[in-house]
């Protein structure tokens, strides 16, 4: 059995029963024996991801609204659940950017309670996405639109950490560009150059080391090297503050029943996130091992689980994170057991070292975001889309602009409609309608040329559906000076409702102009859907369906050189005259 944990294949002849399938999402035997293959090596790993994850809880706690506390909380109890429950060995979950962006309007609408209890609905969305098998569809999402909104959540997040930077504590706005700016507008009239020069130098502490020496936790020393300055120096810096030495209580104080109403489309959207960005992340943490495979559903019900437990505790809602995942995975980590380790050092940290992180700048936090968010943005990528077609240029565009203007949600949902409306577009303009030639048989010269006055062939290549459907129509209409047309259909890759009518319709104005109109190579499938519609059925009675060319054009060299019966078009045509 391979290391990875695998999907579980449905019952055949139907689904599994709502018991198995909660079973099957439960940790099984393989999960625990990969934990015994090398445990060393794991706990190696977990505790250099706890070592990269500490500065980046804190700055998500506090860009998320709710404080450097929340963001601890979070990767230790997310982090733990959803490594324990989750359908990937490597995967670290906690706090992310791309979280802050949803949650920040939430806080701002509802609060902090409003947020716990945002968390529990999307957690209950993301099991009922489990349950329901839904986790393999994300497989389908475009890479344009995968490329833009990380782009995108790359910019939000650098923008928000503009007033931290700034050392601005007031800037107002209603969107995360209008708060960046207003901060700008604030230090202008009122400049506080350290705040400044701290995050920018813990930024460039980080980019410029990890070109250096890539091991080394260069977020974690540039952050402990400007709490050293902050300390040293006579500056006015402002501080994450106290932090508890011990973890909340659970508490279910901030349920409100009959806010369910009101927040279920902020738990929507969160859920959505979740499910996203974590298959996603276990998606690229497979491409980077050997024998590893995740199983979506159950990735799902972890992470829905993790965001259920999160809350009770003053949580944010949490999802897998890429940039933890891949340090997880260059680490050496083989199983569950590492990003459990890293849940358990946080905890550690919160137990034993909280006097000391609340001193921390949020001007260094600040700092350790623009560099993750310079470290997102794979400008080689970006630009070998741009360059790929026009389709993909306009979808990574339009999900980029949409996710810095708007929210991270409408942008993916705007990139699928961009991306599905111009792939249909594509292959609408694969479908052709193309004259062909007939055999000439055993004929006559003068019969060869009647042949040619009166009969015509076309073959239909590709899908004959809604979208391409309206220039079918067209291009068959000018049809002209004909007795007999031949339609070849044996290579209609799909025909929908639209097509079919459109089919019919445009056989019924060929009749009309005194046209007999033969079919071939009708597929099964195709045959289905047309017979449903009602398509062709005159042509059906009078017997010139057929099932393969050669036989449609015999057929059609009697009428054409009079050797059917002279009415036999014109009975065909009078039944739709």
């Amino acid at each position: 059995m391979s290391s990875g944990t695998v999907e579980q294949t449905p019952r055949a002849g139907g689904t599994l029963p709502i018991g198995e399938r909660v079973l099957g999402l439960l940790p099984g035997r393989a999960d625990w024996a990969a934990v015994r293959r090398s445990p060393r090596r794991d706990l190696l790993a977990g505790l250099t991801v706890a070592v990269v994850a500490l500065p980046l809880a804190l700055a998500f706690g506090v860009t998320s609204g709710l404080g450097a506390e929340a963001g601890l909380v979070t990767a230790v109890v997310a982090g733990a659940v959803a490594a324990i429950f989750g359908g990937s060995n490597l995967q670290v979950s906690g706090p992310t950017g791309a979280m802050t962006v949803v949650l920040v309007p939430v806080v701002q609408r509802f609060g902090a309670k409003g947020v716990l209890m945002v968390g529990v609905l999307a957690g209950l969305v993301l099991i009922a996405l489990a349950l329901a098998r839904l986790g393999r569809y994300v497989r389908y999402l475009p890479t344009p639109v995968i490329e833009g909104f990380t782009a995108g959540i790359a910019v939000v997040i650098a923008l928000q950490q503009v007033p931290a930077a700034l050392g601005v504590t007031d800037a107002r706005g209603d969107r995360v560009w209008a708060v960046a700016a207003d901060a700008v507008a604030r230090f202008a009239a009122h400049p506080r150059p350290a705040a400044v020069a701290m995050a920018l130098g813990v930024a460039a502490l980080m980019l410029l080391g990890a070109r250096w020496r890539p091991g080394v936790p260069f977020s974690l020393l540039g952050v402990a090297i400007a709490t050293v300055l902050a300390e040293l120096a006579p500056v006015d810096l402002v501080r994450i503050g106290a932090l508890p030495q011990k973890l909340p209580a659970p508490s279910l104080d901030f349920l409100d029943l009959g806010a369910v109403g009101t927040l279920l489309p902020s738990a929507v959207a969160v859920a959505a996130l979740a499910a996203l960005e974590s298959l996603l992340s276990a998606t690229v943490a497979d491409g980077m091992t050997v024998g590893q495979r995740h199983d979506p559903d159950r990735e799902l019900f972890g992470q829905g689980l993790a965001n259920l437990a999160s809350p009770l505790f003053g949580g944010i809602p949490a999802t897998a994170a890429i940039a933890r995942t891949a340090v997880n995975v260059r680490a050496g980590a083989s199983s569950k057991l590492a990003a459990l380790t890293h849940a358990v050092a946080l905890a550690g940290i919160v137990l034993a070292a909280a006097p000391l992180v609340g001193r921390i700048p949020l001007a260094a936090l600040a700092g350790v975001l623009l560099a993750t968010t310079v470290r997102m943005v794979e400008a080689g990528s970006l630009r070998a889309l741009l360059r790929a077609t026009r389709a993909d240029a306009v979808v990574l565009v339009a999900t980029f602009a949409v996710t810095v203007i708007w929210d991270l949600v409408t942008a993916v949902a705007v990139g699928l409609v961009v991306a599905v409306v111009l792939a249909l577009r594509a292959v609408a303009r694969s479908a052709r309608l193309e004259q062909v030639p007939l055999d000439q048989g055993e004929h006559s010269a003068e019969e060869h040329a009647l042949l040619a006055e009166h009969i015509v062939a076309y073959r239909l290549d590709g899908p004959l559906f809604f979208a391409a459907a309206h220039t079918f129509l067209l291009e068959l209409a000018e049809v002209a000076d004909v007795r007999v047309v031949i339609l070849r259909m044996s290579r209609v890759s799909t025909v929908d409702a639209t097509g079919a009518q459109v089919l019919g319709d445009a056989i019924a104005r060929l009749r009309g102009r005194g046209i007999a109109v033969l079919l071939s190579g009708i597929t099964p499938d195709h045959d289905q859907v047309l017979s449903a519609l009602g398509v062709a059925d005159e042509l059906r009675r009078a017997g010139l369906v057929f099932p393969d060319t050669p036989a449609a054009i015999r057929r059609a060299r009697t009428i054409a050189l009079g050797n059917a019966p002279a009415d036999a078009p014109a009975r065909l045509l009078g039944a739709e005259a």
